[in-house]
């Protein structure tokens, strides 16, 4: 969907069956359908004319602190798309929008999703993003029969090209992780696409562009943020390498339930290859991690590194490999039963908010950054 990579787009419920056909009365399906009807019809009646001339409002995706996302679909063309209503009356709403709004005004990359259309009203704006339909990176990985390294590498060159073209406008997204990784739509070629710019930072008036913010989510912060060093775009190829140990494995290189003791793992760089699959795992792939897992952030590869490293190359080119799909789809389904009931031992300050998604990844992840930052999904 549009803007948070950790919600989830809801299809449209089937037409309930006529009463007197094998029914007695309203289901739950009827029931559960009712409801939907009448949650949109509540957003519609807030929603502003303008906006109304040219979109359908369909269902409801997803709410955050300030705002609120919907799938619609245009009514000339009938193109699903997502809105998120960004709500503007309060301090921390407005700048949250127009942190937001700075950088994706300025994107437009086939891997990154595309702002479409701005809509402003009083104490509210409307912004008309691209629809992703097609899941989760994750998600979908546990769903399909077959992965292997060659299908990581195809996922991770679109993310390299996207944070690619990012650092080149100087635009460090700060969150890359599974949960804002979507696939485009459902066929098995689907692209995959960045989301969720809520935390991103494109430098400031001074032409300072080191960043200073405690900003992210725990699993896949760099080193130096945790220190809370000044640091560079390096952090989201840290991050990248976290989200290639996790796509090749389905465990996390640095995890524990005590977010102390999780940093303390990070900042001392540790992590190892023990476990399947990693046996059957190629050693190229694994270099590629240990490129990026680099303590010292002027070490590690940029994105346009990342996309000529040797694994990237050969497995571009090369025939797919071993079957991953079995043992990574039973490692992420452990760890949700793992952590499912675990409340986590971090507790949220005045700086920082608890941010849960239903997703595995994000169950008792923190994030944490400034209060204008904080407001977005």
């Amino acid at each position: 969907m549009g803007c948070s990579g950790s919600r989830k787009v809801v299809p449209e419920p089937p037409e309930p069956p006529a009463l007197g056909q094998g029914q007695a009365g309203p289901g739950p399906e009827a029931a559960a359908q009712a409801a939907r009807s009448m949650q949109v019809a509540h957003f519609r009646a807030r929603f502003h004319a303008r906006v109304l001339a040219r979109y359908d409002i369909k269902a409801l995706i997803g709410t955050g602190s300030f705002s609120k996302v919907v799938r619609v679909e245009q009514k000339t063309t009938k193109k699903p798309f997502a809105i998120k209503v960004m709500e503007t009356r309060q301090r921390e709403g407005r700048e949250a929008c127009e942190a937001e709004l700075r950088v994706l005004r300025r994107v437009s990359h086939p891997y990154i999703v595309q702002l479409m259309e701005i809509f402003e009203a009083q104490d509210r704006v409307y912004l008309v993003m691209e629809l992703a339909t097609g899941g989760e990176l994750l998600e979908r990985l546990i769903a399909q029969g077959t992965f292997t390294e060659r299908d990581a590498v195809r996922i991770l060159g679109m993310v390299a090209e996207g944070i690619r073209y990012l650092h080149t406008l100087r635009i460090t997204h700060r969150d890359l992780r599974p949960e804002n990784l979507l696939y485009y739509h459902p066929g098995a070629e689907s692209k995959i696409l960045i989301t969720d710019f809520g935390f991103a930072h494109s430098g400031n008036k001074s032409g300072d562009w080191m960043i200073r913010t405690l900003c992210g989510t725990p699993e896949y912060m760099a080193p130096e943020i945790l220190l809370r060093k000044p640091y560079t775009s390096a952090v989201d190829m840290w991050a990248l390498g976290v989200i290639t140990y996790v796509l090749l494995s389905g465990s996390l290189p640095f995890d524990d339930e005590s977010h102390t003791e999780l940093y303390r793992k990070i900042l001392k760089g540790k992590y190892t290859y023990t476990g399947e699959p990693w046996p059957s795992i190629s050693h190229l792939a694994k270099d590629f991690i240990d490129r990026l897992l680099i303590l010292e952030a002027s070490h590690r590869m940029s994105a346009g590194q990342a996309l000529d490293h040797p694994w990237v190359i050969s497995m571009a080119a090369g025939a797919s490999m071993k079957n991953l799909q079995r043992v990574i789809s039973r490692n992420l389904k452990r760890r949700v039963s793992l952590h499912s009931h675990s409340p986590g031992s971090a507790q949220s300050s005045k700086s920082c908010y608890s941010h849960k998604s239903k997703h595995m990844w994000s169950k008792r992840s923190l994030k944490t950054a400034e209060t204008s930052q904080s407001a977005l999904l």
